[in-house]
């Protein structure tokens, strides 16, 4: 079998991999996006905080510090581009004592030498009017006008369909398991056929540092961060309208809260380190509770309708020192690996790859591609449209008339333009269109999802999973029960 060429490929089907595929995209090169799973967005990026950053988290000069803020400024515009909902909501950072009040102060300093608008170090009673929701003894609070949310796993998967419709090729349930260089080359050898490419983007998240230790040692190493969240439905009690984020006084990690672009509220995360684990902890939700009910005293934690646990790659040097800034590896040329990308990660996925793009745009002397088109138009939803306008979409489509998923609102139609998509997994289909992520988390429309997904892609329904291998819905009929 003659072996595939291309002039760049990219692993890992992250918010990173995705947004290096786009911003590559807009030059005249012959690009393949390589992801192990069956699905975009299924490791880091489908679980984590959803903060947009304003910036003043960061050191100032770093590059970390640099993307953030110019990331920030250009968020409203990239996710128009990209059809994706963001709620620039605003953050409110706390402080309950001297000790925290210093660091807001410290913060706002470098925020304001990073060049972060709309930053203001406010007293307890202007905060309390921004914010009435919260508990009593608040010393002092920082507020950033620019921070916002956005769906992560919206928003990765609608770069890979911008990257596609640009002429990125797309090859999942691909793993690399070997390279080395030949002549000028690089060759990639996956467990569906070898790759030759001029260059590579190591993407890989939480396998980055394995990735690149293929060919080439890393300077750095991965240490797997897993947190626990807490999700309460949209109609809960005593709801904030900011973003939280608890500055604490003793050091130990302080509580965020983030009221997301769909609705609900998520509470979290915890921190256990070294730790690579996708499942909940009893400790870790029961902090949560605690924590969200000390800051929060109305909030009706009855409400809770999910919890679920994260997983991000913190890098650390091979001595075991920190690294505070966004570690980009180029161990040779035409070879680039993110390395550890953690928050604000989400933030920047588009200006690291645009910044990957910059580079691999000299290193490849590749000319712009005129064709590139930014645009993306995300599935069209009957929820939230005019009665009118909603009844015509029905009538020329009978599957927008069913609705498949009552807590969200999501009909037929839209489950089926998921799977044309490239959905494959129950999972997949709530990514794109948010079906199961209601007071019900799929209890009522989880089999109907599945038997569509089938029906679809011509598979029986025990081969249909919710999300990774050994999830499937149903069982075979030949499979004991």
């Amino acid at each position: 079998m003659k072996m595939e060429r291309f002039d760049v490929v990219v692993i890992g089907g992250g918010l990173p991999g995705c947004f290096s595929a786009r911003e590559l995209s807009r030059l005249k090169l012959e690009i393949v996006l390589l992801e192990a799973r069956e699905d975009v967005c299924t490791g880091v990026s489908r679980a984590n905080t959803a903060v947009v950053y304003p910036g003043h988290d960061h050191k100032p000069g770093t590059l970390k510090a640099e993307m953030t803020v110019r990331a920030n400024a250009s968020f409203d515009r990239l996710c128009e581009e990209l059809d994706v909902p963001f709620s620039r909501c605003g953050s409110l950072m706390l402080s309950f004592g001297p000790r925290s009040d210093a660091a807001l102060r410290k913060k706002l300093r470098q925020g304001r030498e990073n060049g972060v608008p709309g930053l203001r170090l406010l007293s307890a009673d202007e905060a309390y009017r921004l914010e009435p929701t919260i508990a009593s003894g608040l010393s002092s609070a920082l507020y950033a006008s620019t921070a916002g949310t956005v769906n992560p796993w919206q928003l990765g998967i609608a770069a890979c369909e911008n990257a596609v419709q640009n002429g990125v090729r797309l090859r999942l349930n691909t793993r690399v398991i070997a390279m080395r260089r030949e002549n000028d080359d690089y060759l990639l050898e996956t467990d569906h056929g070898a790759l030759q490419a001029r260059a590579v983007v190591n993407c890989a998240g939480l396998a980055a540092d394995r990735v690149q230790g293929l060919l080439f040692p890393p300077a750095v190493r991965i240490v797997p961060t897993a947190g626990d969240y807490l999700v309460l439905d949209r109609n809960s009690v005593g709801k904030p309208t900011h973003i939280l984020q608890v500055e604490p006084e003793e050091g130990e990690k302080g509580l965020t809260v983030v009221p997301t672009v769909e609705g609900s509220l998520l509470l979290g995360p915890t921190e256990r380190e070294n730790a690579l684990d996708y499942a909940t902890t009893e400790n870790g939700l029961a902090w949560v509770r605690e924590q969200a009910a000390h800051l929060l005293p109305g909030l009706a934690l009855d409400g809770t309708i999910r919890s679920f646990a994260a997983v991000r790659p913190n890098p650390q040097r091979q001595d075991g020192s920190s690294i505070h800034s966004f570690c980009i590896e180029h161990p040779a040329e035409r070879f680039w690996s993110l390395i550890g990308i953690k928050t604000p990660g989400l933030t920047c996925a588009r200006e690291l790859g645009a910044f990957l793009a910059r580079r691999l745009a000299e290193e490849l002397a590749a000319e712009e591609n005129a064709g590139f088109d930014p645009v993306r138009r995300g599935i069209r939803r009957a929820h939230g449209l005019p009665f009118e306008e909603r009844k015509a979409l029905a009538e020329r489509d009978p599957d927008y008339g069913e609705i498949v998923c009552f807590c969200e609102d999501v009909t037929k139609a839209e489950v089926l333009e998921a799977v044309r998509r490239g959905a494959v997994t129950v999972d997949g289909v709530k990514r794109r269109v948010g079906t199961g992520m209601g007071r019900c988390q799929g209890a009522r429309c989880e089999q109907k999802i599945a038997a569509l997904i089938a029906e679809a892609l011509g598979v029986p329904e025990s081969a249909v999973r919710k999300d990774g291998p050994g999830s499937e819905i149903v069982r075979a009929a030949h499979e004991n029960v």
